[in-house]
């Protein structure tokens, strides 16, 4: 005999699988979140700004003997 199923419940569950599939897709394609992009970018700009003080000069100045 066949197993009753109530549609409303299968419907829905089908829409629940089909968004988390979507979900899934979403997180590969965009990746990280935005407190972790912030951070990255946080990084970035800090060690550029220590190699930038870190100069000695530019490199349009003539060396002096």
């Amino acid at each position: 005999m066949a197993e009753i199923v109530n549609l409303r419940r299968a419907r829905k569950q089908r829409a629940r699988q089909e968004a988390e599939e979507q979900a899934q897709q979403n997180r590969i394609a965009f990746g990280r979140t935005k407190a972790e992009r912030s951070l990255s970018e946080a990084e970035r700009d800090k060690v550029v700004r220590t190699l930038d003080g870190h100069r000695l000069g530019s490199s349009d100045e003539e060396p002096t003997p």
